[in-house]
């Protein structure tokens, strides 16, 4: 229990506090909240948001524009894009490096059918929640679904730290349902990286700019991974790569990941997903004991050792980013709130008990010994914690303004599925099984 508790710390309770300070600010003095939020740092013609949307987001929250006394850029680098769409490209290159290992290693928690009915109950803890967002959104009317329609994604998301928490808490640790969970939570992680580059673009798409991305992915494998291997066949010393590894660490992975951001940037996709690219480039150990394994900090390979340079740091993002997207007035609760919510504490659950049953015993892929069908149930309502994801999909997903507002207010909320999930545990007589 203590690593469990360990990480939720060192991840999530500085974002907790930073959207506890958000919702206080915003709730006692809004307007000096939102000119933090968007303050200029740099006006440029390379990097940030659009002028004309940086203006309009002034004007909304009415702050003066002219107080700033700039002549007119292309761009405006402003305190919540350098938090959003930069530094977040750590936190997301961080659950992308789980996913990889995840996926490609051998013993890697995403291969095989071990994995098989997570992925259908993951498949249902998506289409679920989508499901009662959009058809409450039509029983409200034309106006509300046109209005909301496009944060039909923020209800499928699930926060890794806090539901693998919760989910120890209702099963014990010892309990098989808790690593289906962490399959079912990785493998949302995954798809919602997805859905965020797909349906979720900044601007006018420019595909060919993924070249650039694509480019600084190979180059950097090819010449600072692949090459140095191959020149140390049949050297058991492997002097080519010890010597890459000691003396150029990460810089060129980053120089890489730099590019690789900017491409997703002028390629109109989320460039806080610019760094994905650049993950699998990294030399990484044969194997991976898991995000919550105490083991796992003895690994010294190049993407491990990165991640572990990069703890504290995203812990201080997390924080900012708490800080510069939860400040939500609570006059702004309103319908979007509600179909949040309720895509995530009734969408969820359903979907990941209906799909996991069809996964498990309509084509009788099973369950882990040990684990009752029940219990899928229950997972549910621990994965409906959508929280950090949420957040982030909310605000991509709305321009600033009530109705994005809202639904932040819906992600925030979603914590209440903790509480549930608890009830729901003992309603089901689920036996914990200590670890």
């Amino acid at each position: 229990m203590y690593r469990v508790w360990n990480f939720v710390t060192n991840y999530s309770l500085l974002l907790i506090l930073g959207a506890s300070i958000a919702l206080i600010w915003a709730n006692t003095d809004a307007h000096s909240y939102h000119l933090l939020v968007e303050y200029p740092l740099w006006f440029n013609d390379f990097i940030g948001y659009t002028h004309h949307h940086w203006v309009e987001t002034m004007e909304l929250h009415h702050l003066d524009v002219e107080m700033f006394g700039h002549s007119e850029t292309h761009k405006v680098l402003t305190v919540h894009y350098l938090v959003n769409d930069i530094l977040m490209a750590f936190f997301f290159a961080i659950a992308a490096k789980e996913v990889w290992e995840a996926v490609i290693l051998e013993n890697g928690s995403l291969r095989g059918k071990k994995a098989a009915t997570p992925l259908f109950a993951t498949a249902g803890g998506m289409i679920g929640p989508v499901a009662v967002y959009l058809g409450l959104a039509a029983v409200l009317g034309s106006d509300t679904f046109n209005a909301v329609a496009n944060g039909w994604a923020i209800p499928t998301a699930t926060d890794i730290a806090f539901s693998y928490l919760v989910g120890r808490l209702v099963f014990g640790a010892g309990h098989p349902a808790v690593r289906f969970l962490l399959l079912l939570a990785i493998a949302d992680d995954a798809a919602g990286l997805i859905i965020l580059a797909v349906f979720y673009p900044e601007g006018d798409l420019a595909p060919l700019w993924l070249l650039l991305s694509l480019a600084a992915a190979v180059g950097v494998f090819v010449l600072f991974n692949w090459l140095p291997r191959r020149l140390d066949r049949g050297d058991q010393i492997r002097t080519k790569s010890t010597w890459v590894r000691q003396k150029l660490s990460f810089w060129p992975y980053l120089i890489a990941g730099a590019l690789s951001w900017y491409g997703f940037a002028q390629a109109g996709l989320h460039p806080a997903l610019g760094l994905l690219p650049i993950v699998p480039t990294l030399p990484h150990a044969d194997r991976a004991f898991g995000i919550f394994a105490e083991a796992e900090q003895y690994l010294t390979d190049l993407l491990n050792h990165t991640e572990h340079l990069l703890k504290h740091p995203v812990e201080i993002v997390l924080f900012f980013f708490g800080l510069l997207n939860a400040g939500v007035e609570f006059s702004a609760i309103g319908e979007p709130t509600w179909l949040v919510l309720a895509g995530l504490i009734i969408g969820k659950p359903v979907g990941v008990m209906l799909f996991g049953y069809i996964g498990a015993h309509t084509l009788r892929l099973g369950l882990p010994m040990g684990m009752r069908t029940i219990d899928l149930f229950v997972i549910g309502c621990v994965a409906a914690i959508g929280f950090t994801v949420s957040l982030f999909v909310a605000s991509v997903a709305f321009d600033p303004g009530p109705v994005q507002d809202a639904a932040k207010m819906g992600a925030l909320f979603s914590f209440g599925a903790a509480i549930i999930s608890i009830i729901a545990g003992k309603l089901t007589r689920v036996q914990k099984q200590p670890g």
